[in-house]
């Protein structure tokens, strides 16, 4: 299977690429999103600027947004799960609009939110097996779906819960980021991989 990791740019790629080669899969990077359609899966990684990021998507964003639509696999992990969503309080632009909903900052004590959390988990195949999960957390912001059925998992702190992870059909997202979560968050990348597997 074919991953394609897209590449806004900003941040470190290659962990969460080392965390995905796992079997038979290939990761590559790519910057065009036309050119990260043809791939199995897709990921849209952490780290960076929503605003930033999605300028960088924006050429691609009705492509992608059709492409998920109709059932291309894809994982957002932490500011790429944000841009799943329509708009951000970060900054300006356009999510890519898969999943209804906004991006809020985040509520708390202090902020960037940087750290080991819990995660409560609700029985989705994404978590088979990893749960219960300490995941490792470094976010400023919080997803808010119009559908709250579209949340699979919560995380607490400071007395607010919020989206630890997401799904629509084949769409996920994680706020966390699971390569840099130990065995358990490299098992939820194998389930996600697993589940997707053409």
């Amino acid at each position: 299977m074919i991953v394609s990791i897209i590449d806004y740019g900003i941040g470190n790629l290659h962990s969460l690429a080392k965390a995905l080669e796992l079997g038979d899969h290939r990761v590559r990077f790519d910057t065009e999103v036309s050119v990260a359609l043809d791939a199995d899966a897709i990921v849209l990684p952490g780290v960076g600027n929503f605003g930033a990021a999605a300028s960088r998507i924006a050429a691609g964003r009705d492509e992608l947004k059709a492409a998920l639509a109709g059932g291309k696999p894809c994982l957002g992990v932490c500011l790429g799960m944000q841009l799943l969503f329509d708009t951000s309080e970060e900054a300006d632009g356009a999510g890519i609009g898969a999943l209804p909903g906004r991006v809020r900052r985040l509520q708390a004590a202090r902020v960037p939110h940087m750290g080991w959390n819990e995660v409560e988990a609700h029985g989705d195949p994404l978590f088979d097996g990893a749960a219960p999960l300490t995941a490792y957390y470094a976010n400023s912001y919080v997803c808010e779906p119009d559908d709250p059925s579209a949340i699979i998992a919560w995380t607490e702190l400071d007395g607010q819960r919020w989206a630890a992870a997401v799904r629509r059909d084949r769409t996920l997202g994680v706020q966390f980021h699971p390569e840099k979560s130990g065995a358990a968050g490299l098992l939820l990348l194998r389930n996600f991989l697993r589940e997707v597997a053409p």
